[in-house]
């Protein structure tokens, strides 16, 4: 009975992932601001040729080797930076100047420009071909050089020695070398609410910070992560990320797939938000489902999950305390029930929320030492 339930259930939330995939593809969502992935070609710039040059001047027609190098070509790299929020204006191919080429009279060709392309905090680079991380700008101000430019080619007067002044030797200048690269964002928060779409969780994320998600009553409102900051005395704070919806067999890329599960990576807490009030899923049920979906995609995720937020209280209509009681015998983790909608008990929620953070924080701090 469950399996068929399910089974059903399964069907309703693809067809709606479909239907947002649709509206995507007929432009309904090409100005959608955040953008969360892009593959980039990548070139350095050339190094100029050396010259084959002789000195001439007055009664000297044919003096020694004056052939001056090539430039050196210009470097690509990518940089950090807290004013960028997406990657929606990085373009398809970047590509460092070429170096000139040395002239005679011992002039030196100019190097080329080095282009710097500025990226948001938590863009990760990634070689297409192999997979390979090749650089995790995490910090503002956080550099990687992409792609060093071509070194310039040697002029004849670098072969000049005491026995052959006038060589008609020169070296060209170095190939830029090229890339093929996955330039991937992943937002970086301190907690992510993760669950079922439309389980309040960008209504949650409104309740406890100044954020402004939208907020409807049909599945995968939130598109994009939404990122708040919760308050707390004197200076503290706290980073708190709604990231979107998620269904069974998202490990494998279904409904919005990896452009969940991508996101809640770098969060140094998970929250699972369960919806009470849902007439698919009991709170046990949608637990054991996101616990699945968490061990398929990436095992350690799981020691992230810290608390589970029961929310819509105000909507349950009768008790529920003993099905509350149940859930945190089974998971061992603390169940905080809530509504997101008229704001009970998310005054507790934050206090807790700064409690669970520092708490992981220090943990964290202990196994890197």
């Amino acid at each position: 009975m469950f399996c068929n339930r399910s089974s059903l259930i399964l069907k309703r939330l693809l067809s709606a992932a479909a239907g947002v995939a649709k509206q995507r593809s007929k432009g309904k969502y090409k100005d959608r601001k955040f953008v969360d992935w892009k593959r980039v070609v990548v070139k350095g710039g050339n190094g100029g040729d050396g010259c084959v040059s002789f000195h001439r001047s007055g009664k000297i027609r044919y003096g020694p080797a004056d052939g001056g190098n090539g430039g050196r070509g210009g470097s690509v790299f990518f940089t950090a930076h807290s004013s960028v929020r997406t990657l929606k204006l990085l373009k398809n191919h970047y590509r460092g100047n070429n170096g000139t080429h040395g002239q005679g009279s011992g002039h030196n060709g100019k190097t080329g420009r080095d282009v710097t392309v500025q990226v948001p905090t938590g863009t990760v680079v990634k070689d297409t071909i192999s997979g390979t991380i090749l650089a995790d700008l995490l910090m503002p101000g956080d550099r990687y050089q992409v792609l060093a430019g071509g070194e310039g080619g040697l002029g004849n007067m670098m072969f000049a020695d005491v026995d052959n002044r006038r060589p008609t030797q020169s070296s060209e200048g170095g190939y830029g070398g090229e890339a093929l690269l996955d330039v991937e964002l992943r937002t970086i928060a301190d907690v992510g609410l993760v669950g079922f779409p439309n389980a309040g969780k960008s209504t949650l994320l409104r309740a406890i910070t100044r954020a402004t998600p939208t907020v409807a009553a049909y599945p995968f409102t939130t598109l994009n992560p939404q990122v708040g900051v919760v308050m707390g005395k004197k200076e503290d704070r706290i980073a708190v990320a709604d990231i979107p919806g998620l269904i069974p067999g998202a490990h494998e890329n279904k409904g919005l797939g990896h452009l969940f599960l991508r996101h809640i990576e770098r969060c140094t807490c998970l929250l699972y938000v369960l919806d009470i009030t849902s007439p698919d899923y009991t709170i046990e049920e949608q637990y054991n489902a996101l616990q699945l979906e968490l061990r398929l995609y990436d095992p350690d995720l799981l020691e992230s999950v810290s608390l589970v937020l029961v929310n819509k209280m105000d909507e349950s209509g009768e008790d529920s305390s003993g099905e509350l009681k149940c859930l945190e015998e089974k998971s061992g983790l603390p169940i905080i029930p809530v509504s997101g909608k008229n704001l009970w008990n998310t005054n507790y929620l934050k206090q807790t929320l700064f409690t669970v953070v520092t708490k992981r924080t220090v943990q964290s701090c202990n196994n890197y030492y």
